[in-house]
């Protein structure tokens, strides 16, 4: 890291590796090199130093026509996660007797996570309410937004991972603070903690500004809800949020510049995965809504 002596008398500074009189806060996303606003160029999640901005073999390129023919392009588990969770609704919306078997078997009864069905804070991430449109068509269309730009950036193996240990660790909130439920909010507020986490570390370039601003008011109104419509879990929603935003910033901490990142990611947030169920298996007599 590029450092000077700060002349106030505190010791050292971090200055843009290209011009070393520019103190800054910001770095590059893929080396981790200092750099000032001048020198910083905005990606797909973060912002890059000129060297990597210009180095082809730092990213994928995606041709024009495929990538205006589907938004989900390059990345394969959003696009299938998304689909999973309508067909169930549909499925279940069209034959009602295969939706009750569904959601007896699958929802989140905190009654049954206690007798030791903890898989079900997993399962019920892909179920949704039958009497509420809005329900699967926020949690499809949040995915479709915030998904496919994050998979392709970071691989979707570890997407897959932050996904899944959001979806845990928000079935975990509502078993252990809440009252069970169903739906894929926990999941899809761990993706607006990673977004989060990448906003506002980035939030002095423009786009990252924008980006900061619009999660500020994405969660906002989130929160609010729950005031209006009580039965939203927002116990789900914080654990799921909390777990994003963790895996987010170990991952700036471990993975950011390493050749090997994307296996990293994975390994990374794996653990937040596996605290998650381990809580509701080893804490089940704290629940107290069962």
């Amino acid at each position: 890291m590029t450092e000077q002596p700060d002349r106030r008398g505190f010791g050292t500074q971090t200055v843009c590796y290209r011009h070393p009189s520019r103190p800054t806060g910001l770095s590059c996303t893929e080396c981790g090199k200092p750099i000032c606003v001048e020198c910083s160029h905005d990606a797909p999640v973060g912002q890059k130093c000129p060297d990597c901005a210009k180095l082809p073999g730092r990213y994928r390129v995606v041709n024009a026509r495929s990538a205006q023919n589907s938004a989900f392009a390059g990345a394969p588990f959003s696009a299938g996660m998304t689909a999973a969770i309508v067909a169930i609704f549909l499925v279940g919306f069209l034959f009602r007797d295969i939706g009750d078997q569904i959601e007896t078997q699958f929802a989140q009864f905190n009654s049954l996570v206690a007798a030791g069905e903890w898989w079900r804070i997993l399962t019920a991430a892909m179920l949704h309410s039958r009497s509420l449109l809005v329900h699967v068509g926020f949690n499809a269309y949040a995915i479709y937004l915030f998904g496919p730009q994050l998979e392709r950036r970071i691989g979707s193996p570890a997407f897959a991972t932050l996904y899944v240990a959001s979806a845990a660790a928000g079935g975990a909130a509502a078993f252990l603070l809440g009252r069970g439920g169903l739906g894929a909010s926990g999941a899809v507020f761990g993706l607006f903690g990673a977004w989060f986490f990448v906003s506002y570390k980035t939030r002095k370039t423009a786009a990252g500004r924008q980006m900061f601003n619009r999660m500020l008011i994405i969660l906002g109104l989130n929160a609010a809800l729950p005031i209006f419509i009580p039965f939203i879990g927002w116990e789900a929603h914080a654990g799921g949020f909390v777990a994003g935003l963790l895996i987010s910033f170990l991952w700036s901490k471990t993975a950011a510049g390493k050749p090997n990142a994307k296996t990293l990611r994975v390994w990374v947030a794996l653990p937040i995965l596996v605290l998650s169920i381990l809580s509701v298996i080893v804490l089940q007599p704290l629940n107290l809504f069962g």
